[in-house]
Parts: structure tokens; C-alpha cells; sequence
């Protein structure tokens, strides 16, 4: 229950109620003026994103770790290039140029269905000609069914009027997000969602099903995303104090009703499936327990928000609750443990964000620690009518947001470590037969005087410098990579399983490895 309606794409959960968290962000610039003017990198052909057990994977076989922003646009006109909000060619360059490789793209059900049962095919088109944009930087784009408050009847967004019988009554209150969720009315008509009372779920399978036949064969079209943080209606009070399995086994029966809906349109689309948003209050999700989720290209698709911090930030309440955040955080990524060990897929967080650069650091760190893929909430377009804004990514948040990490990995990952504050990276992982190398992005924020690079069991293939390192192994043994600005120590890889390192950097260990190189980041 983390979300209001604002101005246009500017809808939040208890943290996001102001319009851009960015704008916190421009502070105190950490790139060189020539750095600042550096071209994005060069971008080949986008090819299909699949699962793999609990990773994502290319066409190639490598293991992909995806970083990127949200841009949704929640009041109509829906998407509409120039309206300083759905982004641009300038913002992909952007994107690109800072090492983001995804976007999650918002889009309505109202928008694709604004009357029963017609489908409006100029809002596909908006959508799929975004999609096209993104992909010619080397962009992926995640179609997230977004929805806050279940419909503009309540003040909220997301499903069309028309859709939803349920009223609020002239006595009942309503005083917005988030007590709005408690009204009578709004619980009537979650419930009528899940009961597919009125066909509302029939409606929204064919409205998905259209947007999954207009972008599919798209190769920046990473998937479907079947709905945004979905409200449990008069079932929510059994979803504490340890999550709801009865609600989840109706939930889980929608999710596969709109897969469906989606399969038999675009069948080469991944689909995410979000938790009900009680998660975002801890309570774990029962999804994948009755019955196991079989399907393939199924992903999971939760948030990590610190409330205690947001209401710190945004209610005026004492500082010291962010303290709290690495408790409450700690227990959401322990739930997305469980439904991993549990579910065998892979995660993309599709929506996490705080204006506090330390609480962001907090679900960067344990993203890393799990290779876990992320969209950072939110970015909105900064080339409108009245030209370039300046660039959100070069303060405090941008210095978190912006990373050296190997978005593709020829073998199987290991432990990762990178250190914003020093730029100091590490990365090991056993080799295995791919089509390709592997790439690491390294962070134009961080390497204002270049970096240099030592490889242990494998060798550097790249130019000296590249934006993308690119590194293949001599052997079957474990690679290791290290990465830093030239001088300093470097980091030392953690030991131990995927999901229990530290965000510590200390000195690099190993001896000096058959690939190295120096260079300004290009």
C-alpha cells in the first residue's frame, strides 16, 4: 500500500510523495566536464532476455544482471513524447551512457482499454515506438500494468470505471493514500477483481494480450509486468502479521489466468508476477506454494521500500527512524530468499527508491550480494521543450545508482563487491561455455582519472579504457576481476554463498593476473 496519485507520473507510495526523487540527487557533480560530454557507448542488436533457474539469461547463455530506472506515466494523454515526462532518445543516450540497461515502462489498463472492450491501438503504438527508442541504446524494457488505488473512482489509477461496479457511498470518507485502501467501497471493489465478478480479470487478459502481440518479435521488449503492487480487498486483514495464503492462492490463479491471456498473443514475452503489497509491509508472499509455478519466463517481481525512512522524509517524523531501515530491509530480502529457494526464479526489484542516498545504499548492497536485477524509482524525461535539465545522476543518489557491475557473466556467477565511495570493484565466477565474453560496465561517475583493471585466471579483451570491459577466461578455473581507480587498493572479493558478503573493501588479494590495463573511461 505504497502509492498516491500526484501530478502526472509522479504517483508514490508513502515515500514518493514528492514527484521525482532525482531532483535530490543534483547536488555536488562528481564527473569531469569532459566526462559529462563522453558519447554513450556503442550498442549492439538487443537480444532476448530468458529465465534460467533463478537467473536471467541472453541469447548467448550469459547470466544478465539488469540496472535501470521506472518511467510511468499515470494520467492521460498516456505517453506522449514531449510532454517532459516519457522519454526520449536523449534520455536512452543518457541512460545508456551511465550504464542502465532497462526501463520499466508504465502503462494502464484504462489507457489500453479506455472503453469495454475496445483497445486503443495509437496508445500501443506510443508504447511499442518508446520500446523501439530505448532498444537502440542497448535498452530493455519491462511494460509494468501499473495501478494505485485500483481507479480514478477513488481518486487512485488503473483500472478503467467502466471495469469496476463498486462505489464509494456519500457518507463514506476518503481521505487518499494510503487510509483510502481501508474504505469499504475500494475493498468491494478488489474483491470483485478477484472473484472476476464482473469480468474485469477477462478484460484485463485481453487488453494485456493486445500489448503482448503489439511488441512482441520487439527485441528491446523485455516483458509484461501483470500488475502493480495488487491490493488483497477485504482479504488483507488475514495477511498479518505473516502474509495471507489464502488470498495468495486466488492471487496466483489471476497471475496465471493473465499469463495465459498473455502467452497466447505474445508467447516469447517473459511475465513478471509481483507479490500482493502487503510485502511492502514484510508480510511474505505465498506465491509459487499451491500450486509451484511452472511456467517458463516467469520472473518475480517485489519492491524494497524503507517506510520508517519515508515517513522520516516525507511526514516530519525524527531522522532516527532510518535507523531502523536495515531491519525492515533485511527481512524483505530474506522473504525474496525464501520464494527463490522456494520458486526457482530469477527477481528484478522493479521499484525501490529514497531520497536518503544511505537507505538507497542499503538495497544496492544486498541487490549485489544476490545478483539481483533492479529499476530504480523514477526517472522522468530531462529534454523537454525547454532543453537539457541538468543530469540527475551526479550527486549523492547518482553516486549510488550508478555502478560498475557485469550485466553479462560467460559462466556462473560468484561474489561481487564494489564500493561507491572509492570505486573499488571485484567480481569472481566460474567460467562455462557462451556465445560471448564477459561485460562489466564500468561507472562513468566513479573513474574521473580512469581505471586500472587486473584479471586472475582469464585475460582483458577490450580496448584499454572501454566503457565495457570485456574479459574471457584462459581455464576452467574461477576468473576474478579487479577493478579500480589507479592507486588505490582495490577490493577484495567476499567469501561464501551468493547472499551473505559484505559492503567492506579492503585490500586485493591475489597475484597480478595475466590481463590488465589502464585508461580514461570512455
Amino acid at each position: 500500500m505504497h502509492r498516491t496519485t500526484t501530478a502526472r507520473g509522479g504517483g508514490n507510495h508513502i515515500g514518493r510523495w514528492i514527484r521525482r526523487l532525482l531532483a535530490a540527487a543534483l547536488a555536488g557533480a562528481l564527473l569531469t566536464p569532459a566526462a559529462v560530454a563522453q558519447a554513450a557507448p556503442d550498442t549492439a542488436a538487443l537480444g532476448r532476455i530468458h529465465t534460467d533457474g533463478t537467473h536471467f539469461v541472453d541469447d548467448s547463455g550469459r547470466v544478465v544482471v539488469l540496472h535501470g530506472v521506472n518511467n510511468v506515466d499515470k494520467e492521460p494523454p498516456f505517453i506522449e513524447p514531449g510532454d517532459g515526462l516519457t522519454l526520449t532518445a536523449d534520455d536512452a543516450a543518457l541512460l545508456a551512457r551511465h550504464g542502465f540497461d532497462t526501463v520499466r515502462l508504465g502503462v494502464s489498463f484504462d489507457g489500453l482499454m479506455p472503453t469495454r472492450g475496445v483497445v486503443d491501438t495509437a496508445y500501443l503504438d506510443r508504447v511499442a515506438g518508446v520500446v523501439d527508442t530505448l532498444a537502440q541504446y542497448g535498452i530493455h524494457t519491462l511494460l509494468d500494468n501499473h495501478q494505485d488505488g485500483l481507479s480514478k473512482i477513488w481518486g487512485g489509477n488503473g483500472f478503467p470505471d467502466w471495469s469496476i461496479h463498486a462505489r464509494p457511498s456519500g457518507l463514506e470518507p476518503n481521505v487518499g493514500f494510503p487510509l483510502y485502501y481501508l474504505m469499504p467501497s475500494m475493498n468491494a471493489g478488489w474483491d470483485e477483481v478477484w472473484n472476476n465478478t464482473y469480468g474485469a480479470l477477462d478484460y484485463l487478459g485481453e487488453a494485456l494480450g493486445a500489448l503482448a502481440a503489439r511488441v512482441s518479435g520487439h527485441p528491446g521488449a523485455l516483458g509484461i509486468e501483470l500488475l502493480n503492487e495488487p491490493w488483497p480487498g477485504s482479504a488483507f486483514i488475514s495477511c498479518f502479521p505473516n502474509g495471507c495464503p489464502g488470498f495468495d492462492v486466488k492471487y496466483q490463479a489471476a497471475m496465471r489466468k493473465l499469463t495465459d491471456a498473455v502467452r497466447a498473443r505474445g508467447g516469447d514475452l517473459m511475465v513478471l508476477w509481483e507479490p500482493n503489497v502487503t510485502w511492502n509491509e514484510t508480510m511474505p508472499t505465498n506465491l509459487g506454494e499451491n500450486p509451484p509455478i511452472s511456467a517458463p519466463d516467469i520472473a518475480f517481481a517485489p519492491h524494497d521500500y524503507c517506510v520508517p525512512s519515508q515517513l522520516a522524509i516525507y511526514m516530519g517524523l525524527p531522522a532516527f527512524l532510518r535507523g531502523l531501515c536495515p531491519l525492515q530491509q533485511d527481512k524483505t530480502w530474506s522473504n525474496i530468499d525464501s520464494f527463490t529457494a522456494r520458486a526457482q526464479v530469477p527477481t528484478l526489484v522493479t521499484e525501490f527508491g529514497d531520497g536518503d542516498a544511505s537507505v538507497l545504499r542499503n538495497t544496492l548492497i544486498r541487490a549485489d550480494e544476490r545478483f539481483v536485477s533492479w529499476q530504480y524509482w523514477h526517472y522522468a524525461s530531462h529534454f523537454g521543450a525547454g532543453g537539457p535539465k541538468p543530469d540527475p545522476f551526479l550527486g549523492d543518489i547518482g553516486k549510488q545508482l550508478v555502478r560498475t557491475y557485469p550485466r553479462a557473466t560467460a559462466g556462473t556467477p560468484g561474489r561481487m563487491i564494489f564500493d561507491p565511495d572509492t570505486g573499488d570493484f571485484a567480481y569472481r565466477y566460474t567460467p562455462r561455455p557462451a556465445g560471448g565474453p564477459t561485460e562489466i560496465y564500468v561507472s562513468d561517475v566513479h573513474y574521473p582519472d580512469g581505471y586500472a583493471v587486473r584479471v586472475d585466471g582469464g585475460h582483458v579483451t577490450s580496448a584499454a579504457g572501454a566503457r565495457v570491459l570485456t574479459v574471457e577466461a584462459d581455464a576452467s578455473t574461477p576468473v576474478t576481476v579487479y577493478l579500480n581507480r589507479p592507486g588505490s587498493k582495490g577490493a577484495t572479493v567476499p567469501s561464501g554463498p551468493i547472499g551473505t558478503g559484505s559492503a567492506d573493501s579492503g585490500s586485493a588479494s591475489g597475484s597480478g593476473g595475466t590481463g590488465s590495463g589502464t585508461g580514461s573511461a570512455r
